[in-house]
């Protein structure tokens, strides 16, 4: 099994900026990829980003040019380092990562979630 702890969310003032960090831990050989979601109140959960074991990384067109991802492949960590954010960035974000074990089975795995809150 792989666990997925989030940390960093919080209430914030729009415009602020907030990390948030997510590490994998468990039986774990390979990560192929790391990544945040989100689900806002009354909204289907949505990609926010994601990264690749080699770094490649995919944004919603709504996070573009205001949040970052990374990740730290040895530590199996993800970051987001979320900028100039606005009350619609409000929702519970997810971690997920897709990991291969020891016994070469690969699976997808999500966190508990962490709450993100932006007042206006």
């Amino acid at each position: 099994q792989v666990q997925l702890v989030e940390s960093g969310g919080g209430l914030v003032q729009a415009g602020g900026s907030l990390r948030l960090s997510c590490a994998a831990s468990g039986s774990i050989l390979r990560t192929n990829a790391m990544g945040w979601y989100r689900r806002a109140p009354g909204k289907q959960r949505e990609l926010v980003a994601t990264i690749s074991r080699g770094g490649s990384t995919n944004y919603a067109d709504s996070v573009k040019g205001r949040f970052a991802i990374s990740g730290d492949n040895a530590k199996n960590t993800v970051y987001l380092q979320m900028s100039s954010l606005k009350p619609e960035d409000t929702a519970v974000y997810y971690c997920n990562a897709d990991t291969v074990d020891y016994e070469l089975i690969r699976r997808g795995s999500w966190g508990q979630g962490t709450q993100v809150t932006v007042s206006s």
